[in-house]
C-alpha cells in the first residue's frame, strides 16, 4: 500500500505531496522526509529505493568508498617510479586543494537535485537547452564507464595486494598473473553476494567499518612511527625519482600523478545513493565536503609517514610482495606476523571500499537505465520489489570488474590502465557538468533553489575546479615512461575514444528516439 502511495505522490501536485506525506506509515523503509519526497516529485521520479542511510551511515559509506589513507598506499608504487616521496607530498597537497573545490561545487548541485543520476542529470536540467539532450546522453555514459571501472580498479587493488600478502608470508611464492586475476574474481564475488543478499545491512555495516578505518589509520601511523627507520626530513621532502626514464623531473612527477588523484575521487558517490538518503538535499553536500577535508587529511599524514620511514626506494619497488607498503610493514616491524596483520587491515578496508563502489555504480547505472540511455535499459533499471536493490545493475559490475581483471594477464601496468581509465572518464563528468552550471553563471540565469548554496563565491570555485580537472584530465592519459612498449602502454584514452564511439553509434541507432534526458521529466512534473 505504502509504494502504491509513494508512486503516486510521484505524480501530484506539491500540495498534494506534503498532504499525501502525513499518511506515510513512519514504519515505511521508503519514507524519506517531505523535502525528499517533493525532490522526487520535482524531478518526475518514483521512489523505489529504501531511505535507509541516515547521516553517520552515509558519512562512513562515503568515507570508506574514498578510502585516502588505504589507497594512497597500494598506489604508491606508481608515484616512487614517476615522482619519488617528494613528487607525491607535493602533488598530494595540490590535488587536495583542486578536490575541495570541485567537491565543494558539486555539492551545492548535489544540493538542488538531489538524484542518482547525479552529473548527467545536472548537465540535462543545467546545460544550454539545445544541448542538454546530447550532452547528458555522453555524460552519462561517462560515468558509467568511470565508475564501472573504478569497482574493477578497487577489486584489482585487494586482489593483486592478497597475492602479496601471500607471497610475505611465503617466500618461494611463484607470482602468477593468473593468480591476482582469480583473486580479483573472488573480491567482486564477495561485493556481489554483499550488495544483493545482505544489502539491507549495509547502513549498518558502514558505520562499523567507518570506526575500523579510523583506528586503522591511528594503528598503522603508530605502529610506523614507533618502529620505523626515519629518514632525512629534507631528503623526504626534496627527493625526486624519474625511474620511468622522462629525463624531466617536472613531466615524471605530473605523470605519476594518478597515484595521488586515487585516492581522493569519489566523493560524488554519496551523490549516486541520494534516493537511499533521508533529507538528502541537506545532508549529500555536508557528506562530500566533510569527506573530502577528513580523508584528504588522513591520506595526507599516511602519505608523509609511509615516504617517512619507507628506508631504502630501491629496496621497495624491488619487494617480492610487489606491494611497497608491504615491504615498508616488514621493515619497519621486523616481524611478517606483524607486517601481515596491518596488511590485512588494508586489504580489508580496501574490499569495502570496493563494496561502496559497486553500491554506488549500481545505482549510477540504474538512473542511467531509469532515463533510457543505454541498451536493454528495462532490464538494468528493474528493482525487484521484495530486493529493493537493482540487482542487474550490481550484476553488470561484478561482470566489469571481472573482465577488466584479464588485462592483468597481458599488461605490466595494468594497474595503471584500470585507474587512468576511471579517472578520466570521471575527471569529464566532472569537468561538463561543473561548466554548465558556471555558464548559468556567467550570463546570469537564475539557479535552482537549495539547501547549500555557494552563494558570490560560485563562479570563483566553479572555474578553479575546471582549470584543476582540465589539468588532472590531460595527465591521466601519461604512460608511466616515454617510448613505451605495447604491454607498459596506458590504453585508457583507447578505451575511453572506444566507448565514446560505441555511445555515439547507440546514440544515433536507437538512443536518440528513446532518451529525452531528466530535464524533460522534470518538465512534464511541472
Amino acid at each position: 500500500m505504502t509504494n502504491i502511495l509513494i508512486q503516486q505522490v510521484a505524480q501530484n501536485s506539491p500540495e498534494e505531496v506534503e498532504v499525501q506525506y502525513d499518511n506515510v506509515s513512519e514504519t515505511s523503509e521508503k519514507r524519506g522526509t517531505r523535502a525528499d519526497i517533493a525532490a522526487m516529485w520535482k524531478m518526475g521520479k518514483t521512489q523505489e529505493l529504501v531511505r535507509n542511510f541516515h547521516f553517520v551511515s552515509i558519512l562512513g559509506f562515503s568515507m570508506i568508498l574514498m578510502a585516502s589513507w588505504e589507497t594512497i598506499l597500494g598506489t604508491a608504487g606508481i608515484g616512487l617510479i614517476d615522482g619519488g616521496t617528494a613528487g607525491m607530498i607535493w602533488t598530494y597537497l595540490i590535488v587536495w586543494i583542486g578536490f575541495l573545490c570541485v567537491n565543494t561545487s558539486m555539492a551545492e548541485m548535489g544540493s538542488m537535485a538531489p538524484t542518482s543520476g547525479g552529473q548527467y542529470h545536472w548537465v540535462s536540467e543545467f546545460a544550454p537547452p539545445r544541448f542538454q539532450k546530447s550532452f547528458s546522453y555522453m555524460i552519462g555514459w561517462l560515468c558509467v564507464l568511470g565508475w564501472q571501472t573504478g569497482a574493477g580498479n578497487t577489486a584489482f587493488l585487494a586482489g593483486t595486494q592478497i597475492q602479496g600478502l601471500i607471497a610475505l608470508n611465503i617466500p618461494d611464492y611463484p607470482f602468477k598473473a593468473w593468480h591476482g586475476t582469480l583473486l580479483v574474481f573472488a573480491v567482486s564475488a564477495f561485493n556481489l553476494v554483499f550488495n544483493t543478499f545482505w544489502v539491507k545491512k549495509l547502513p549498518i555495516i558502514e558505520v562499523a567499518i567507518l570506526f575500523i578505518h579510523i583506528l586503522g589509520f591511528f594503528a598503522v601511523i603508530a605502529v610506523l612511527w614507533a618502529t620505523g627507520p626515519i629518514r632525512d626530513v629534507h631528503a623526504t621532502f626534496t627527493t625526486f625519482n624519474d625511474y620511468g626514464g622522462w629525463n624531466n623531473t617536472g613531466l615524471a612527477t605530473l605523470s605519476g600523478m594518478v597515484t595521488v588523484v586515487l585516492p581522493l575521487l569519489g566523493a560524488d558517490g554519496a551523490v549516486h545513493m541520494s534516493e537511499e538518503v533521508r533529507d538528502a538535499a541537506k545532508t549529500i553536500p555536508k557528506i562530500m565536503i566533510w569527506t573530502t577535508l577528513a580523508n584528504g587529511a588522513m591520506g595526507f599524514v599516511m602519505l608523509i609517514t609511509f615516504c617517512s620511514v619507507i628506508g631504502s626506494i630501491d629496496d621497495a619497488l624491488a619487494s617480492p610482495t610487489k606491494q611497497p607498503y608491504l615491504y615498508v610493514f616488514y621493515n619497519s616491524t621486523g616481524s611478517v606476523a606483524a607486517a601481515s596483520i596491518l596488511g590485512a587491515l588494508v586489504i580489508l578496508m580496501t574490499m569495502f571500499c570496493n563494496l561502496s563502489i559497486t553500491a554506488t555504480n549500481s545505482r549510477q547505472l540504474f538512473a542511467f537505465a531509469r532515463d533510457k540511455g543505454v541498451p536493454f535499459h528495462e532490464t538494468f533499471a528493474y528493482v525487484p520489489p521484495k530486493w529493493n536493490v537493482p540487482i542487474n545493475a550490481v550484476c553488470v559490475s561484478f561482470a566489469v570488474s571481472c573482465l577488466m581483471s584479464l588485462v592483468n594477464l597481458t599488461s605490466s601496468v595494468a594497474l595503471l590502465n584500470i585507474a587512468s581509465l576511471s579517472t578520466c572518464a570521471i575527471m569529464a563528468s566532472y569537468i561538463v557538468s561543473i561548466s554548465c552550471i558556471a555558464l548559468k553563471r556567467i550570463r546570469g540565469e537564475p539557479l535552482p533553489p537549495s539547501k547549500f548554496s555557494l552563494g558570490r563565491m560560485g563562479l570563483a570555485m566553479n572555474m578553479a575546479s575546471i582549470l584543476f580537472l582540465i589539468f588532472v584530465f590531460v595527465f591521466s592519459f601519461f604512460p608511466s615512461g616515454p617510448k613505451p612498449t605495447a604491454a607498459g602502454m596506458n590504453w585508457g584514452c583507447v578505451v575511453l575514444g572506444g566507448t565514446v564511439l560505441f555511445a555515439v553509434g547507440y546514440y544515433f541507432a536507437k538512443g536518440r528516439d528513446v532518451y529525452v534526458g531528466p530535464v524533460e521529466y522534470m518538465r512534464k512534473a511541472d
